[in-house]
């Protein structure tokens, strides 16, 4: 049997470098061509786009191995369905499930090393690309604006651009909020302008024209004045705009840049903060019991307020003054830590649940390789892909649940495997009751 399972582990090689590759190329070539027009012809080093573009690539290994594992059993077991192996096999009275325990054994070791890049070199590939694109930006500045989106180009504003004219980069549509002045709220817009260096590099300009000024007290929203203007200047310094790598100095805000432990690791900050909430507002109905019971008596007094915990449990409080603004800015404070805590814990289950989905694919490709009985790459990539279509639909689905509370991350994220393997298993236990003879 071990020169069977060699025979078998070899015919996955081969497809499995071949899909690999394929895939990965083909995530890079649309990474390059969806952003290619924001590095060509913005003075950017070809060296520096290179090293952009591999760090990029980095969060494509994670998706491509699981794929890439599908494609490959389905592959093989395709080619060993069509060239009658798989006869000989079955009259050699081995049955699917040992042929399969090789494939298994090796999807679930490369599941491990999947699960290894994505907490160790994934979170620093990203970190060094988010990096790299800040630098980018400081340093030329047209770069740092996105069409159609709010960008932080300038530390306290934030800029909105309709759309960048990339041959002569001029800006349309200019929408600036002004945060830098903590007593007012300030909105510029402009029908175009344009953001340059000054000579002598220490300053950066951003022109605007043909636009208002509007701008609000935010104490009492009761001070307002209009300015309308032709040409308007907004200088700042460019201290910090020079291209220089900057990575240890700016802090990982982004998940995405986190390992698990890291993740889980905030997680249990944010369900500290919750915890510690909700004694509070526990100790405070402690102190409000005898009003309460008032209240409950029939007596004259304020009404009770229900308000609920994260256990399930139902709390009242009276209404009325200090208390009551004290047990609401909990409850605010539980909302907003359980939503950071559900996109969290939903990051961290969705690097073990894509790490395992090498495993899982490789349980449900082997019964499908069987089902094709026909090998070469375009019906293994194509049935590879209808299934990971709907894995990555279940995956991404089960992420939006758990980031919205609907349902708890360790469930949500695991659904998408859960339901491959179910799938994995009947055709396996179908296919091997109808053809294959189980006896040994």
């Amino acid at each position: 049997m071990k020169i069977i399972d060699r025979y078998i582990l070899k015919s996955h090689v081969g497809p499995f470098i071949f899909a690999f590759g394929t895939l990965l190329f083909v995530l890079i070539l649309q990474f390059f061509t969806t952003f290619a027009d924001r590095f060509i012809g913005k003075g950017i080093g070809f060296s520096t786009i290179a090293e952009l573009i591999l760090l990029q690539s980095a969060w494509m290994v994670g998706l491509a191995a699981p794929m890439a594992t599908l494609v490959a059993v389905v592959m093989a077991f395709g080619s060993l369905t069509t060239t009658s192996e798989m006869t000989i096999f079955r009259a050699s009275g081995i049955s699917l499930y040992r042929l399969m325990i090789p494939v298994l054994c090796a999807a679930f070791l490369l599941s491990l090393l999947v699960e290894h890049f994505n907490n160790v070199v994934l979170p620093q590939a990203n970190y060094y690309a988010k990096s790299m694109m800040a630098d980018i930006a400081r340093s030329k500045p047209a770069f740092g604006l996105t069409k159609n989106a709010f960008s932080n180009l300038v530390d306290g504003y934030a800029i909105f651009v309709r759309n960048v004219d990339d041959r002569t980069k001029e800006l349309q549509g200019i929408v600036i909020y002004d945060m830098t002045r903590p007593g007012y709220s300030t909105v510029a817009t402009a029908e175009k302008g344009n953001v340059a260096f000054t000579d002598d590099d220490h300053s950066l300009v951003l022109t605007m024209l043909n636009g208002e000024i509007h701008q609000v007290s935010s104490s009492d929203h009761k001070s307002y004045r209009k300015i309308n203007f032709g040409k308007h200047q907004l200088v700042f310094a460019s201290t910090g705009f020079g291209f220089a790598r900057s990575f240890s100095n700016r802090v990982r805000s982004d998940d995405s840049e986190l390992s698990a432990v890291e993740l889980l690791a905030i997680g249990n900050e944010f369900k500290r903060r919750i915890l510690s909430a909700e004694k509070r507002i526990q100790g405070s109905e402690k102190t409000m019991q005898a009003p309460q019971q008032q209240v409950r008596a029939g007596e004259k007094g304020a009404p009770l307020i229900p308000y609920h915990l994260s256990n399930g449990a139902v709390a009242t409080s009276v209404q009325g003054g200090h208390s009551l603004a004290e047990v609401d800015g909990d409850l605010k404070s539980i909302e907003s830590n359980r939503v950071m805590l559900n996109k969290y814990m939903a990051a961290y289950h969705k690097k073990y649940a894509l790490s395992l989905a090498c495993f899982v694919f490789a349980m449900v490709g082997a019964p499908l390789g069987v089902l094709a009985r026909r090998g070469g790459f375009g019906v293994g990539a194509a049935m590879s892909l209808v299934f990971f279509i709907f894995y990555w639909m279940l995956l991404m689905s089960g992420e939006k649940i758990a980031e919205r509370g609907l349902l708890d991350p360790l469930l949500s994220l695991w659904i998408a495997n859960i339901v491959m393997v179910a799938v994995g298993i009947v055709l396996v236990v179908s296919l091997s009751r109808s053809v294959f003879n189980t006896s040994r």
